[in-house]
């Protein structure tokens, strides 16, 4: 199915928003077409193209294993590709790289920003008409799927109708016009009149582009812009960042509704924590002094979110659904915990899903500092931990080796001290060990008097009272990473 320009509410490719989450939450709400953020032609050469059968994603892998783009079978149809780029050969090695996966290729010729004129790309293209219609040309003649460019307005009515005129001979399927000057910022009015300028003397599609300031604030003021600029259809940007609902028919939802639509699907497909807190926070860009806005500030990761709007169970469903899908499709790799050489099965480790949280803990100690404890009093070998770090998200799971035996957490954490301290947890659980939760202090005192009518002359101090006992005597822990 050939990707159609005409009569279409688009979400705008946006630096750090148009990731996966965003653009599916939009799609959700009633987008036509959603554009992905603009991404250099170099960058993208260097990537790997991945299946991830875990998200069910087509993943474009960089060599430093971060994701560069994601896309899934959900938006195959709809999504339009934006490249930032100067060179036609570069344009075109990326385009037949990826174009299976995507609807269409836009290059951008209109942001104004250091990161990509510097390069000669961007706005930066709009003094080297040439070089524009090469590249178009390069990338109309050499593709199956559309191609498309975006545009901003040259200083004169003139200069920017003639440079429509040269794009559209180049046979690109639609040219997006941001009504400003490359000089010009949000505050400045958005000049219709040269959108309409071009819709009204080139035949193919024009997109409108630069009302979310002044002009569009509900789902009818899309419909506002696209007659007053005359054009086929209209991209929303920061209206559109600010509450991706705005491309509901029936009205914009509250914003918190919104926020939370859109941590499922950041939680579902794994977006790095750091992208999904940024676009949390532009949509709360007036509230980050709120309560809410505070808690937002402070988390450190996805786990953390979830918990701030009060969704960590769907964050562990998640997670549980997608252990379970891993180990059903039996992918083995670097994502897998086989810290082993021989690279034995995970049948011989005890597992449960365990998590460590500070709070729930007795002050100044940990289930790692309780095991290590335990270990020395049996006169048993210190535990030995085993921890791996998968690329998808940067996340961690430990391997707590104790007596020969393994112990660990079938759920991922943000650290690797969290990572170890759930392992021990499980270790302590499934020895029937106290592990310094709040709440123990009387199983401690009983565990504490069956040593001491065991052993009379023995140390009868409980864990925590031994490791305070130690901490004061400065003895050195091999736990001394907590």
């Amino acid at each position: 199915m050939v990707l159609s320009f005409c009569d279409k509410a688009i979400l705008a490719p946006m630096v750090r928003v148009g990731t996966l989450p965003m653009r599916l939450l939009a799609l959700d709400y009633g987008a036509d077409i959603v554009y992905c953020e603009e991404l250099v032609d170099i960058k993208m050469l260097q990537c790997k193209r991945v299946v991830n059968e875990v998200l069910q994603t087509v993943d474009y892998v960089a060599p430093t294993e971060r994701v560069i783009f994601q896309t899934c079978e959900k938006e195959k149809d709809r999504i339009v590709f934006q490249m930032g780029t100067a060179d036609s050969e570069r344009a075109l090695a990326v385009a037949k790289f990826i174009e299976n996966d995507v609807a269409a290729i836009d290059v951008n010729m209109g942001c104004p920003k250091e990161y990509s004129t510097k390069g000669g790309m961007g706005a930066a293209l709009l003094s080297s008409p040439e070089k524009i219609e090469k590249i178009l040309k390069t990338l109309v003649n050499g593709i199956s799927k559309p191609v498309t460019c975006k545009i901003r307005i040259l200083p004169t009515l003139e200069e920017t109708v003639n440079l429509a005129k040269i794009i559209e001979r180049t046979g690109v399927a639609a040219i997006a016009v941001h009504g400003r000057k490359k000089e010009e910022r949000p505050q400045h009015p958005v000049h219709c009149d040269f959108i309409k300028a071009i819709s009204e003397v080139v035949s193919i599609p024009v997109i409108a582009n630069g009302g979310s300031q002044e002009l569009i604030r509900e789902y009818q003021d899309i419909e506002a812009f696209r007659s007053v600029t005359a054009a086929s259809s209209v991209m929303v940007a920061r209206a559109a960042m600010w509450n991706p609902s705005i491309f509901r028919k029936e009205g914009s939802l509250p914003l918190e509704d919104v926020m939370r639509d859109y941590i499922r699907h950041a939680v579902k497909y794994n977006n790095h924590y750091t992208n999904t807190k940024y676009c949390l926070c532009q949509m709360m860009r007036d509230q980050l002094e709120s309560p809410l806005g505070r808690k937002l500030h402070g988390t450190q990761s996805t786990l953390d979110i979830c918990e701030v709007f009060e969704m960590s169970s769907f964050y562990e469903s998640c997670q549980l659904s997608q252990e379970a899908r891993k180990a059903s499709l039996n992918i083995n790799n670097q994502e897998n915990l086989e810290p082993d050489d021989d690279n034995e099965e995970n049948h011989d480790r005890i597992q449960m899903p365990v998590k460590f949280e500070r709070k729930d803990y007795l002050p100044q100690v940990t289930p790692k500092m309780f095991l290590l404890e335990w270990c020395r009093r049996e006169k048993l070998p210190q535990p030995v931990y085993c921890t791996v770090q998968r690329t998808l998200d940067k996340f961690f799971r430990s391997v707590v080796t104790v007596n020969e035996k393994k112990y660990c957490s079938t759920l991922w954490d943000k650290s690797k001290k969290l990572a170890e301290q759930a392992a021990a947890i499980v270790c302590l659980r499934t020895l029937g060990l106290p592990e310094g939760k709040l709440g123990e202090e009387e199983s401690i005192l009983i565990q504490k008097r069956k040593r001491g009518n065991q052993d009379e002359s023995a140390d009868t101090t409980g864990p925590e009272e031994q490791v305070k006992k130690r901490l004061h005597n400065n003895e050195k822990f091999d736990d001394s990473k907590d």
